[in-house]
C-alpha cells in the first residue's frame, strides 16, 4: 500500500535559506512499504528534487545509483533504547581505555584543540569526549551508503517526511561540492563523520576548519573538530560556563542528544578527560 505526503515544498522550507534550494514541488513522490514501488518512487523524487534546486548531476550520480535496502529497514525496525545504568552506558561508550586515549589525543592535538576552543568558546575535553563516544575517535564512522540508507527511508513510510529532508540535505552536501558521493559513507540512519552529524546539521553548522574550502566531515579532523563545536555553540553553549549537571552548559547536551543517560555520561567522560 502507498500513501500520499505532503508536498516537498513543506518539506524543504527549512532548508532553503540553508542551501540556497528553489521553490520545491507541489507534490511529494508517494511513499511506500515494501521495496516494490521504490524504484518508481526514487524516478518521482529525482525531477522533485531537480526542481527544488538541486543539480541534474548530482541528482544522476548521488540519487539514481541507489537501491532498496533491507538491511536499513531491519535495523530502523529493531532500535534499542538507551534504558540503562549510566555505569553500563559508560563501560558501552566510555570506558577507561577511552579515557586514557582521549588524554593522549587532548595532548597529541594541543595546538588544533586550544584554537577550536578559543574560537567557539567550547572546551576541548567536550570535543574530545564527544568525538570518542560517537566513533572511537573516528575509529567506527560506519561503511554505509548515505545515499542508498537515506532514500530507502525517505520512501518507506514510517519516518518518510524526517528523511525526505535529510535525503535533500545530503544531495545538497554533495551539490555545494562537499563531498563526492562515493565519499558519502556513514551510519546506516544516514549519520556522516566522525561525530556522527545528520545531513541537515552537516550543512547548517559544518565549518571548514583545515581551510581547504570545503567541509569534510569523514576525514579532516580539523573540520570535525571544529564542526562539532561550531554545533555546540550556535546551540547557545556559553564559554566559560560549566558544564556538568544544574551548570549552564548542561542542558545544550540535550541538543547533540536527547537521552539522559547520553548527556551523563558525555559530561562525566568529558570530566575525567580534564583531569
Amino acid at each position: 500500500m502507498k500513501v500520499r505526503l505532503t508536498s516537498l515544498r513543506t518539506l524543504a522550507a527549512s532548508l532553503a535559506l540553508t542551501i540556497g534550494l528553489g521553490a520545491a514541488p507541489a507534490l511529494a513522490a508517494q511513499c511506500g512499504n515494501s521495496g516494490g514501488g521504490f524504484n518508481q518512487w526514487k524516478q518521482e523524487f529525482a525531477q522533485e528534487a531537480v526542481r527544488a534546486g538541486i543539480s541534474q548531476g548530482t541528482v544522476q550520480s548521488a540519487l539514481m545509483p541507489t537501491s532498496y535496502s533491507n538491511q536499513v529497514i531491519k535495523l530502523d525496525r529493531n532500535q534499542h533504547s538507551m534504558n540503562i545504568s549510566l555505569e553500563a552506558f559508560m563501560q558501552r561508550r566510555a570506558p577507561a581505555s577511552f579515557v586514557n586515549k582521549g588524554k593522549r589525543i587532548i595532548q597529541q592535538n594541543a595546538g588544533l584543540l586550544n584554537s577550536i576552543e578559543k574560537s567557539y568558546g567550547v572546551p576541548k575535553e567536550i570535543i574530545v569526549a564527544i568525538w570518542g563516544m560517537e566513533t572511537g575517535f573516528g575509529a567506527n564512522s560506519g561503511s554505509m551508503n548515505i545515499f542508498n540508507s537515506l532514500a530507502t527511508l525517505a520512501y518507506d513510510c514510517r519516518r518518510s517526511a524526517f528523511f525526505t529532508e535529510e535525503l535533500l540535505a545530503a544531495l545538497a552536501i554533495v551539490d555545494r561540492g562537499d563531498m563526492k558521493p562515493s565519499q558519502m559513507k556513514g551510519a546506516w540512519a544516514g549519520e556522516i563523520g566522525q561525530t556522527q552529524f545528520l545531513a541537515k546539521n552537516y550543512l547548517r553548522f559544518a565549518v571548514d576548519g583545515d581551510g581547504n574550502g570545503r567541509r569534510d566531515l569523514i576525514n579532516s579532523k580539523a573540520d570535525v573538530l571544529a564542526s562539532t563545536a561550531n554545533f555546540l555553540r550556535q546551540h547557545g553553549w556559553r564559554p566559560g560556563a560549566g558544564y556538568q549537571q544544574g551548570e549552564p552548559n548542561f542542558a545544550i547536551l540535550r541538543d547533540w542528544n536527547r537521552a539522559g543517560v547520553y548527556q551523563k555520561a558525555l559530561a562525566l567522560f568529558a570530566s575525567k578527560l580534564a583531569n
